[in-house]
């Protein structure tokens, strides 16, 4: 299969539009279609930012081999952490408006990219619990449900959020094992992975524990 075949596959696997994709790798969206209809090549950096992205060798995603294994369109769970990570950043962590309540006095917020959608809807301030989901082409595919509550002040909802925007591919639903930030330390363990898991997360303000959540969900197909 060639590049230029296998890059709008593994782009579309990933829930990305060729303007989407474009700025993750700061070119223009001229270029991304250049690419995929043949007319051109990507340069190294381009290719090593798509290998990173679609965890793929540059061996494997370069080879231009009727023999190689052939890229097949996804499951939609094959984009969904690309996705949920997009989706957490631009939304709450990352100081997102939020939407008008789906619930009496609701905190709501959105975000939607082609076929994928995910919401984020808590009740609740310093006790609070809440549900976030995703779903793909209307269908639900994922969801967790959360509670916490803020144990003592000095709380930094700021400190939280920076927390949350350093969510991986490898704890997608939280935040990472260990952040720290001047006085302030996070701590997120859980069990499982995005198809199902549990967990918890906690913060101190110097050695005083200032903050706790419990968090569980999975795949819904």
């Amino acid at each position: 299969m060639k590049l230029s075949d296998k890059l709008p596959l593994l782009r579309q696997q990933h829930g990305l539009s060729q303007e989407e994709l474009a700025q993750q790798l700061n070119v223009a969206r001229q270029t991304v279609s250049k690419w995929e209809t043949g007319q051109a090549l990507p340069e190294l950096p381009s290719l090593l930012t798509l290998c990173d992205l679609y965890r793929l060798s540059l061996d494997r995603l370069v080879r231009d081999d009727d023999c190689a294994e052939p890229v097949t369109p996804a499951a939609p769970q094959d984009g969904l952490i690309p996705f949920l990570l997009r989706a957490k950043r631009a939304t709450y962590a990352g100081h997102g408006r939020e939407s008008a309540p789906c619930r009496p006095a609701s905190h709501d917020l959105r975000y939607a990219e082609g076929p994928w959608s995910y919401l984020d809807s808590y009740l609740g301030s310093s006790h609070f619990l809440g549900e976030e989901a995703v779903w793909h082409d209307g269908q639900p595919v994922w969801s967790m449900n959360y509670a916490g509550r803020v144990l003592a002040e000095p709380f930094s909802g700021d400190f939280l959020k920076e927390a949350l925007l350093r969510c991986s591919e490898a704890m997608p639903y939280r935040g990472p094992q260990l952040f720290t930030q001047g006085e302030w330390t996070y701590h997120c363990h859980a069990d499982g992975d995005v198809s199902w898991f549990a967990g918890h997360e906690e913060i101190f303000h110097l050695d005083q524990l200032v903050y706790e959540c419990r968090f569980h969900g999975g795949k819904l197909r």
